[in-house]
C-alpha cells in the first residue's frame, strides 16, 4: 500500500497544497484541505487512477476525509469488500 499512499499524497499536494508533512489521520475538511468541490475532484481520481467505482453511499468521511480512511478505503475497494 505504500505506492498508493504515495500517489494519494502526490495528489493532494499537487492538487490541494497539502504540506508533505500533513499528519495522515487529519481530516481534509476540518482542516480545509478539501471541501465539497474537491472531494468530487478526488473521487474522480481515485475512478481513474485505481480503476475503481466509487458509489454515491461510498462518498463518506468514514472513506474519503483523511489519509489514512483513503487507504483503508481503497483496500476494501480493490480487495472486493464493497461493490
Amino acid at each position: 500500500m505504500e505506492e498508493v499512499r504515495a500517489k494519494l499524497v502526490k495528489f493532494f499536494e499537487d492538487n490541494f497544497m497539502m504540506p508533505s508533512d500533513f499528519p495522515e489521520n487529519e481530516s481534509f475538511l476540518e482542516n480545509g484541505i478539501i471541501d465539497s468541490t474537491g472531494v468530487l475532484e478526488l473521487v474522480m481520481f481515485l475512478e481513474e487512477s485505481f480503476d475503481i467505482k466509487v458509489e454515491d453511499d461510498e462518498i463518506v468521511p468514514e472513506n474519503l476525509d483523511s489519509l489514512n480512511n483513503l487507504i483503508k478505503f481503497l483496500k476494501n475497494k480493490m480487495n472486493g469488500k464493497y461493490k
